[in-house]
């Protein structure tokens, strides 16, 4: 049996801020995508405990390459 793709383990993170900072956009809208389509540009950041969120880098990164 083959893991769900969307439980695989990350292995590297954006903080919303950190990410926000990389896509050139406030935080607040990533924050409002992800409220209103429950993703930003295809990515869907992790919920932690701390109810922080933590955006796939890989992802964050493609977006930023063009190839998202």
């Amino acid at each position: 049996m083959h893991p769900h793709p969307d439980r695989r383990p990350i292995l590297r993170t954006y903080s919303t801020e950190q990410a926000a900072d990389i896509l050139h956009v406030r935080p607040q809208t990533l924050r409002a995508a992800l409220s209103r389509d429950g993703h930003y540009g295809g990515v869907r950041p992790h919920k932690l405990p701390s109810r922080f969120l933590a955006w796939p880098a890989d992802q964050i990164d493609a977006i930023v390459a063009g190839e998202g």
